[in-house]
């Protein structure tokens, strides 16, 4: 009777640590846009601070969109190149290897 009683209650503590990481104003259980403000409010930053802020978070958002773009190049050429091999049936070596040699022979 008594594990049955002390199983309740860890089960409760589980349950209201669940529901305080739900409702806590933790950056990392920020999830949309009117979490997030909840957090930097939270955070009671001077204008000065807001602003030093917004430019980083700009900052690291171009980055992203820049890092993301440079990803889907690089898989556009990959298969531009596997279009290559399969169109002249050679293998994506054998194409890498043309195009290198072309390219120092130029």
């Amino acid at each position: 009777m008594n594990t049955d009683l002390d199983l309740k209650n860890a089960l409760a503590a589980l349950d209201e640590y669940g529901y305080d990481k739900k409702v806590s104003t933790d950056l990392e259980q920020a999830r949309n846009q009117q979490q997030m403000a909840k957090y930097i409010q939270s955070l009671d930053y001077s204008l000065r601070r807001l602003l030093i802020l917004q430019e980083t978070v700009n900052d690291l958002v171009e980055e992203k969109k820049h890092q993301l773009a440079m990803q889907e190049n690089i898989q556009t050429y990959k298969t531009k190149v596997i279009n290559l091999s399969r169109e002249f049936n050679i293998s994506y070596d054998e194409v890498l290897g043309l195009m290198t040699s072309s390219k120092s022979k130029s």
